[in-house]
């Protein structure tokens, strides 16, 4: 009974039911609306003509030509005159008209909606991009633009496309690169609107297609999804070969060795790259810019090379040959081994990493008779000063910074703390680790009075990025900060260097590089690492291992610590380096102008001022 009740008052009218057909009809776009016109307009036109042949308003044997001419009335919207038939005729063929008129003028509003929609939805990037062998870039934020010049210069004059994808209007994003680099004409650039962390969306970029997908550094939730969303579209396409590039900050998003090489997932950790570069940064003034210039494409870069005649003489012998680029590590069967032993003799088919401009660049010389040196195959170990370094500032990385630190900074002061008791205990730690006394400083890092206190005492001093809060916000306080203390400096004569830690690379071009100023800015060193990764997967070892805590790294050796001042020519430096532990790249002069890839039989005039910079181990 109460089945019975409830049905009754569910029944609708008919009106209600056409309203439903019809409002569902609307739903399915443009087309479904002219389908509908269409049908009505050709109902209407029979039902007329009908009309017109039952009540005998039409000529016997006219029928075929009543039909023809209401659907043609409509479609034509045409008035018929007085002589054309009966005052009936005329009268229904005038409503025919009418209604042709009516029908014609939302056909046009609904074509001309259709293009609009058309439009609309080609600016907003909805079409899938039919390309082949281009570089996926998802992730794009406006004022950052490291990794888009980089890539540019990586393609090197040679036609090359990057598809860049974020969740912004595509005429946004086309005009914000537009207004801030320069393409050239062999580098295409292609836009799409895209959210990053579905699959459905990404897969407009062609990503199964692509060389390469990098994800563009952005917070780690949104990098990891984005990262799961790529590789569920290449293993479902079967294009589990594309390698997908990505910067994550934290351990905690850090995808585990096995994982990673399962999905050719290539990721690494901006936090402990640029704690290690911030611990040896601040007591060697210009090496975050050596970083910088041996990971960008407008310069040097890293290239694996075949080189005939070369097995079974010693990597010594192949660095004292070697004109246009610097031998730096072997690769065999075992693979890549940097900064070899001097004695190391090449193998049969084993290439070399080379550090040099340009592959054509590089050629091994004729053998020539090697001059014996004068000099130990041990360094000198150089009598360091003990250096105060002040921090201030706090965030996660405090600990692997202090871990880092170079062997002379034996006292550390961290000044604008906000850790709890479970921070300060893993600070402690890290401390005790590596030999240092730690002090707090409890003063207000703001107030002008504490900063030339700490600024008195100091040698280096380290800022640190809030990162906790937004990036902006962040990189304006540490504006503030090394502005306060450029100004101490110069006011009261010191001569203390300032490392700091930035976010956003449109926050260092605001302050620029000031004396004894070295900046790390985590966009910009993301964005060079990745687009290294993306040009040179076959050297990610490599990279890692320069990147990381062990192994070997890029360090700036003081020339007058190595008693190598006075003449040296680059062929003899290089030998030298070697039998030290290290591979020569370049000079680092007293003014902080780099050279790199000097001519072999080029004479360097050392002083006590200038840096070698070497790729090697630390003590």
């Amino acid at each position: 009974m109460k089945e019975e009740n409830r049905s009754e008052q569910t029944r609708f009218t008919f009106r209600e039911r056409f309203r439903y057909w019809f409002d569902n009809r609307m739903t399915k776009g443009s087309l479904g609306l002219i389908r509908v016109l269409i049908i009505a307009s050709v109902l209407l036109a029979v039902l007329v003509a009908l009309l017109i042949i039952s009540c005998g308003f039409a000529e016997e044997g006219d029928e075929a030509a009543v039909i023809w001419d209401s659907i043609a009335t409509v479609i034509n919207a045409w008035m018929p005159s007085f002589e054309d038939g009966t005052p009936g005729y005329i009268l229904l063929m005038a409503v025919v008209a009418i209604a042709g008129v009516l029908f014609t003028s939302v056909l046009i509003g609904i074509i001309t909606s259709a293009i609009e929609e058309k439009i609309d939805e080609l600016k907003k990037g909805n079409s899938r991009v039919i390309e082949s062998g281009h570089i996926v870039v998802l992730g794009f934020y406006p004022g950052e633009y490291t990794l888009i010049r980089q890539l540019i210069l990586a393609a090197a004059g040679k036609p090359a496309c990057i598809v860049v994808a974020e969740d912004m209007e595509r005429e946004e994003i086309e005009q914000d690169i537009s207004e801030n680099i320069d393409v050239p004409k062999n580098f295409r650039i292609v836009c799409r609107t895209v959210d990053i962390t579905s699959p459905a969306s990404i897969e407009k970029c062609s990503v199964e297609t692509s060389h390469t997908v990098i994800v563009s550094p952005t917070d780690d939730a949104r990098t990891m999804k984005a990262i799961l969303a790529v590789s569920a579209i290449l293993q479902e396409k079967g294009a589990a070969d594309i390698r997908i590039n990505a910067i994550v900050s934290k351990s905690s998003y850090s995808i585990r060795p096995s994982v990673a090489a399962a999905h050719n997932i290539t990721t690494l950790k901006t936090h402990d790259i640029l704690a290690k570069m911030m611990a040896h940064s601040c007591t060697q003034v210009g090496l975050s810019g050596t970083f910088r210039e041996v990971f960008d494409f407008d310069g040097s870069e890293f290239y694996l090379m075949d080189f005939d005649g070369i097995a079974g003489i010693t990597f010594e012998e192949l660095a004292a040959r070697t004109e246009g680029g610097t031998p730096a590590g072997i690769l065999s069967e075992a693979g890549i081994e940097l900064n070899p032993e001097p004695g190391r003799r090449i193998g049969e088919g084993e290439r070399i990493l080379v550090f040099a401009p340009d592959k054509d660049s590089v050629h091994v010389g004729p053998a020539v008779p090697l001059n014996k040196l004068s000099v130990s195959d041990k360094p000198p170990v150089p009598a360091e000063d003990e250096a105060d370094t002040i921090i201030i500032g706090h965030n996660e990385t405090l600990p692997t910074i202090l871990r880092e630190l170079p062997e002379n900074v034996t006292h550390v002061v961290l000044a604008g703390q906000e850790t709890d008791e479970e921070e300060k205990t893993a600070l402690a730690a890290a401390a005790k680790q590596r030999g240092i006394e730690l002090e707090y400083y409890d003063g207000d890092v703001s107030d002008e009075a504490v900063q030339t206190e700490l600024a008195k005492t100091a040698e280096h001093i380290v800022i640190l990025n809030d990162h906790d809060k937004d990036e902006d916000e962040a990189d304006m306080e540490t504006i503030f900060r090394l502005l306060d203390l450029r100004d101490i400096r110069s006011r009261l004569g010191l001569s203390f260097n300032i490392t700091v830690e930035m976010r956003l690379e449109k926050s260092e071009e605001l302050v620029g590089q000031g004396e004894s100023t070295d900046f790390l800015v985590s966009s910009n060193m993301s964005s060079l690492i990745l687009a290294q990764l993306a040009e040179n997967p076959e050297l990610v070892d490599v990279f890692r291992e320069i990147l990381s805590n062990k192994g070997n790294e890029l360090l700036l050796q003081n020339a007058g610590d190595l008693r190598l001042t006075g003449r040296y020519s680059v062929r003899d430096l290089r030998r030298i380096m070697l039998r030290y532990g290290f591979v020569l790249l370049g000079r680092l002069d007293a003014q902080n102008n780099s050279s790199f890839n000097l001519p072999l039989d080029a004479i360097l005039e050392l002083t006590g001022e200038d840096s070698l910079i070497v790729l090697g181990e630390t003590a």
